[in-house]
């Protein structure tokens, strides 16, 4: 094989899924067709599993460094210097456009877990999130092309050989990153079944005259939805006139003008496009992320409308997943059905986004029987209990793989627990290896776990966070597999055998 992994896309997913190969010691190449990264506007926030997963590879002070200068932007049309640190933003999100203030969520319940210093990384932009995995990448030494293309591949139980222009690479798996019209999907036969599009959006960073008729914010009209700001310039519209008759020609400032108007009624003329994009919510997935030696990962596998900004979070959640997982199986360790567990996990968080979006979507249509239920729903959303249960579904704190185990904490993402000395649990992942916690000096754990040290990483050490477990094992993913707070070991040795193999 010329490479262990081809990966057809170097988006963030791709990107990331890369970094966890090669951090396991597998060989991979990166093609992805674009000369240079897409800089349309994208996503702007990320929730708590994929700041996790970025704290625990190391990534958090760079991304501390992007976020202070975003925050800047934000204070900039209010004439005040940024904010030095922010804990969480003052808004939780919304629903369909419906904002809900951060001060109404009730942050003590258990669902918020201590996620340590990944609690304060959430205003990044998509593009940002490329940049930095790009650059872990090339530390890394993934072999990343652009401006090639993959046109076609052929795949057998024995590999994969993919055509890439005029050359053609073998290798033993092919994983298609590459957004929601991926010609891996559609090469390999994928089902990809779910819901058509009703509308046409449009985002965009522009310069515009008459900003002053438009107000900062989401807003329902009588024709459609749309936002302005929080940075000055930036504009969001709906439109349920259908899916655009062709969402490849390019956007004028002319197109985004009359949409603009349309839905607002304000007079407003823009003058320059700086970056613009068009969306729809066409809900489809993948009904398996996996045919023989093809898998799938992000918008390959999911596509939905943008609106929550799940898309980014749920993507990088698919790769943490399948990295670990596919490397175990190249590397000949992974116990039996491993790889199949990636579609088994992460189908179902895909499922609840499209629903998600889709619940948003009925709520934002300009009818009488939407705009009846429009104020009921912000009602509810804005009780306590409303704002914490948007909160949640949001930041998704409510995501749990299940172990099969009565253990509330086993196959939750692990709290950032404090040790004795010094150091947090996210330390401890940043080699991208399953880590068994010995938090009581255990003589019988550590010779339990003996066998598996070539995969595991055993750490001894006290916990300096009161009510810890005594012990604690975690997948490379940073999921829970086995905990205990007593003496009692039963349970360990089938989790080591369950995840990471038989011994060596």
């Amino acid at each position: 094989m010329d490479y262990d992994v081809v990966v057809a896309g170097a988006g963030p997913v791709g990107l990331m899924l890369a970094c966890e190969l090669r951090l396991a010691g597998v060989d991979v190449l990166v093609v992805e067709r674009l000369t240079e990264p897409d800089l349309t506007i994208k996503a702007g926030s990320i929730n708590l599993p994929t700041a996790e997963a970025l704290y625990r590879r190391g990534l958090l002070p760079t991304l501390q460094e992007h976020q202070q200068r975003m925050l800047q932007q934000f204070a900039r049309p209010a004439g005040g210097p940024a904010p030095a640190q922010m804990k969480r933003p003052p808004i939780a999100g919304h629903f369909g456009g419906i904002l809900v203030g951060a001060g109404s969520v009730d942050f003590a319940g258990p669902e918020f877990r201590d996620a340590g210093p990944a609690s304060s990384i959430f205003l990044i932009m998509q593009q940002t999130i490329e940049q930095v995995l790009a650059e872990r990448a090339a530390e890394l030494g993934v072999d990343v092309r652009r401006g090639v293309e993959l046109t076609t591949f052929t795949a057998d139980d024995n590999g994969v050989r993919v055509v890439l222009g005029e050359e053609e690479v073998s290798a033993g798996w092919l994983v298609g990153c590459d957004g929601g019209r991926s010609i891996v999907r559609k090469l390999a036969g994928f089902d990809f079944v779910g819901t058509d599009p009703e509308i046409t959006g449009h985002q965009a960073m522009v310069e515009l005259e008459g900003a002053e008729n438009l107000t900062l914010g989401w807003h329902s009209t009588d024709t459609g939805i749309y936002a302005y700001g929080p940075i000055p310039g930036r504009i969001l519209t709906v439109e349920f006139d259908g899916p655009p008759i062709d969402r490849d020609a390019p956007i004028t400032a002319a197109e985004l003008e009359t949409s603009l108007r349309n839905v607002t009624g304000a007079d407003v003329t823009i003058t320059k496009v700086i970056t613009a994009t068009r969306f729809t919510d066409n809900a489809r997935q993948a009904t398996t992320y996996r045919l023989g030696r093809v898998l799938l990962a992000g918008d390959a596998a999911h596509v939905h409308s943008p609106f929550g900004g799940q898309g980014l979070n749920l993507g990088i959640g698919d790769a943490v997943n399948l990295g670990w997982k596919l490397a175990a199986t190249i590397q000949g360790w992974a116990p039996d059905g491993l790889l199949d567990t990636y579609t088994t996990e992460r189908h179902p968080i895909g499922e609840w986004v499209l629903d998600w979006t889709r619940a948003q979507i009925t709520i934002m249509r300009p009818d009488r029987h939407a705009r009846a239920l429009r104020p009921v729903v912000a009602d509810l959303l804005n009780t306590p209990d409303g704002a914490t249960y948007l909160a949640k579904k949001l930041s998704g704190t409510w995501q749990r793989y299940d172990f099969g185990s009565d253990n509330d904490l086993v196959g939750t993402s692990a709290p950032d627990l404090e040790f004795a000395d010094g150091t947090r649990l996210g330390d401890h992942l940043r080699a991208g290896k399953a880590v068994l916690f010995n938090l009581t000096d255990s003589p019988q754990l550590h010779n339990l776990a003996a066998p598996w040290s070539d995969r595991l990483h055993l750490v001894n050490t006290k916990p300096a966070t009161p009510g810890a477990p005594t012990a604690l094992l975690l997948r490379p993913d940073g999921h829970i597999a086995w905990t205990t707070d007593n003496d009692n070991l039963d349970g360990l040795a089938p989790a080591l055998e369950n995840w990471l193999g038989q011994p060596a």
